[in-house]
């Protein structure tokens, strides 16, 4: 049955698999490209996009990511610098996968230390209040093609999507809200649970593998 899978090279990709819990689906995490073949969906974390697309290079899982998704077969969704890696153009930069038509910079929010959060409706996700958090974000500069905008913030793109691909500038894997993940995966056409089905846990990452 499919499900979705998390990249687990580097990043936060055991905060996104705690939340995918928390929505009903048992995620798998991917090191190789041949386990791309079980799933509907991918979430690439935020982390270090450079470190990051040195291993999807050495893994050879780059090349698998781009071509599923241009044949209509999988979903992504990039947080942070999974946004960097999915985006068609990066600033001052080549770039990776080129999934999505949109152009993202580097740090347009600010250094380490200006990291914040804003507790905001985005509607095409939620009719309830999301808990956004930006750590050393990139900004999405412009939009173009199929691509929509999802959020914005300090009038700057924060969150856009196409038909088969969502970035996001901040981090929903570390909010208590799982709207998020639930409109990702109904995106990739499976069922997630409508209720939280264990109590809320900052932790939990931490003790799942």
């Amino acid at each position: 049955m499919p499900t979705i899978g998390v990249l687990a090279l580097q990043g936060g990709f055991r905060e996104h698999g705690a939340h995918l819990r928390e929505c009903g689906i048992d995620p798998v995490y991917i090191r190789d490209p041949d386990e791309l073949a079980r799933c509907a969906g991918l979430i690439i974390p935020g982390g270090e996009s450079s470190c990051l697309r040195r291993l999807m290079a050495a893994n050879h899982i780059d090349k698998a990511i781009a071509d599923a998704v241009k044949s209509g077969k999988l979903y992504v969704w990039g947080t942070c610098a999974g946004a960097i890696l999915a985006a068609a153009q990066v600033v001052d930069e080549q770039p990776c996968l080129a999934i999505i038509d949109a152009c993202i910079a580097r740090n347009v929010f600010g250094s380490q230390l200006d990291s914040f959060t804003e507790d905001v409706v985005v509607p095409a996700i939620s009719d309830a209040p999301q808990h956004l958090v930006y750590i050393r974000a990139p900004g999405i500069t412009k939009v173009w093609g199929t691509t929509r905008i999802l959020h914005t913030a300090h009038d700057t793109i924060a969150a856009a999507e196409n038909d088969q691909v969502i970035i996001t500038s901040f981090h929903p894997e570390l909010a208590q809200t799982l709207d998020f993940h639930r409109y990702f995966i109904k995106k990739c056409g499976l069922t997630p649970k409508s209720e939280r089905h264990t109590p809320w846990d900052r932790m939990s990452w931490m003790r799942n593998s």
